[in-house]
């Protein structure tokens, strides 16, 4: 920096308050003239700016972005309106969902609110939920609702509603227009056909203008279906995005995070088109947003992750929170690990709910710190008196889609359902490998040349699941 010459009001400037006419950094050398950049450094700088918001708008917008496309999916299967998509036979492995399970009744709606508010009656014993276009929780229904499993009528109002409010409802307004209705039926003894009936015999979806005769929900079996559902990891993200910046009210998401996606071009009732600069700016960030979100997904370094400080399994819920709150701020890496490897959001999941709702933990290397290598044999060794009311269940899936691992079985999974050969203490052995190893009898396979991971799910959890006085232990490689 230059040296001045003295002068009679002149003070002794703090070195921390001012800026060398160079600095190295990681994106190179910064050059300036008395603090003002240089016109090139400049340049580099709102490059790299445009870059860095261009992750962000990634990681933030994967919930809506998630959203976006498992919508696309279910109008192109006619699941609008009053039509409710379901998975009679369950969901296998040819349905790419992010870890969609094996054991329950799939069946999904997606809520339009534009044409006025819409009713939803629900049958008894359902666990379903209702989540935004940003993909926030709004009600759950069901076994966790306010119907405590009884079944009843949910009316949804749209933003700025200002009609009357009939009596007779449990009533929400969401801040989007566009909504996902999810339920999930149970088998009985390995059956999913009374699951099926109840649904359909229960369940109706239908504008509130017609609540005096509604009409007939109809249902679409989805079953054994081949469709996508998971956002794009390169430039059409943004355009994913886009989609739903431009639908929903600007308030719906906040100015902040409007004002990132904003920043790169994504404005409500502007055309998306990045010129060339800004579209390989973009490309790259998308790229290396996806990278962060797969770094935080499967190499999480918040010790707060781990349901044992000792083991490698997961919670997809830090801090107990389904908004990822910790004393009064966002974890927003939590909120990335779920989202880019999950639906559906709801207290149910993540919440302490002794019998009532799910938990889950997901292990994505095994018990030496690896990945899983499809070409070799695991081992989970699930203790006696697993702490699950209901069922519990694991089931494979593919880390390039977050699906289910797709191999000569249907259904990529095991599950207490399906009668597991049981040891002498009470005790099962779950095997994964490419063939069923010998003495292997409840066996998943794997891939050769592909990686996996793994969810490990109880249905209706006991205390022992949350004081722990039950634990799971980590997957072993066999040989």
């Amino acid at each position: 920096m230059t040296t001045l010459p003295r002068y009679h009001y002149q003070t002794k400037i703090p070195a921390e308050i001012t800026t060398p006419d160079q600095v190295s950094t990681r994106i190179g050398q910064l050059d300036y003239f008395d603090g003002i950049p240089t016109a090139e450094t400049a340049a580099k700088l709102f490059d790299h700016l445009d870059f860095l918001r261009g992750v962000e708008a990634f990681l933030s917008g994967v919930p809506g972005a998630s959203l976006v496309a498992i919508r696309r999916a279910l109008r192109a299967s006619g699941a609008t309106g009053n039509c409710m998509a379901i998975f009679e036979t369950l969901m296998d492995s040819r349905s790419i969902f992010l870890t969609a399970n094996t054991e329950t009744i799939y069946c999904w709606n997606w809520m339009d609110l534009k044409d006025g508010p819409v009713v939803v009656e629900t049958p008894p014993n359902v666990l379903g939920v209702v989540d935004d276009f940003w993909f926030r929780y709004v009600t759950d229904i069901g076994n966790a609702g306010p119907d405590r499993g009884k079944g009843g009528k949910y009316l949804f109002l749209p933003p700025g509603y200002q009609g009357e409010v009939p009596e007779g409802y449990f009533v929400f307004r969401p801040a989007t227009f566009g909504n996902l209705l999810f339920l999930r039926g149970f088998m009985q003894h390995g059956d999913s056909g009374p699951g099926v009936a109840s649904v359909k015999a229960g369940v109706r979806i239908y504008q509130l203008t017609d609540a005096a005769n509604p009409p007939r929900t109809s249902f679409v079996n989805l079953s054994g279906k081949d469709m996508n559902t998971v956002h794009a990891n390169d430039i059409h993200f943004f355009k994913e995005l886009n989609e739903i910046i431009q639908e929903e009210p600007v308030e719906a998401y906040g100015p902040e995070a409007m004002g990132i996606f904003a920043a790169i071009g994504l404005r409500k009732g502007t055309p998306f088109a990045p010129d060339a600069r800004m579209t390989a700016i973009l490309t790259d960030a998308v790229a290396v947003g996806n990278a962060t979100a797969r770094a935080i997904d499967f190499r999480n370094r918040d010790p707060e992750s781990l349901i044992y400080p000792d083991r490698q399994w997961h919670t997809p819920f830090i801090g107990g929170s389904y908004e990822w709150l910790t004393d009064g701020w966002r974890n927003y890496d939590a909120r990335t690990m779920f989202f880019y490897a999950a639906t559906i959001d709801t207290p149910a999941m993540a919440m302490k709910m002794v019998g009532i709702g799910s938990q889950y933990a997901s292990a994505n290397i095994d018990a030496d710190g690896e990945p899983f290598d499809g070409a070799k044999t695991y081992r989970l060794h699930v203790p006696a008196d697993v702490p699950a009311k209901d069922f519990w269940s694991v089931v494979l899936y593919d880390p390039q889609t977050r699906s289910m691992l797709q191999t000569d079985q249907q259904f990529p999974s095991f599950s207490s359902q399906i009668n597991p050969v049981i040891n002498a203490d009470g005790s099962v052995d779950v095997w994964f490998a490419p063939e069923r190893p010998e003495g292997g009898a409840n066996w998943v396979q794997s891939v050769p040349g592909k990686s996996w991971f793994t969810i490990f799910r109880l249905y209706g959890p006991l205390e022992p699941w949350f004081d722990q006085s039950w634990k799971l232990p980590d997957i072993e490689r066999i040989g």
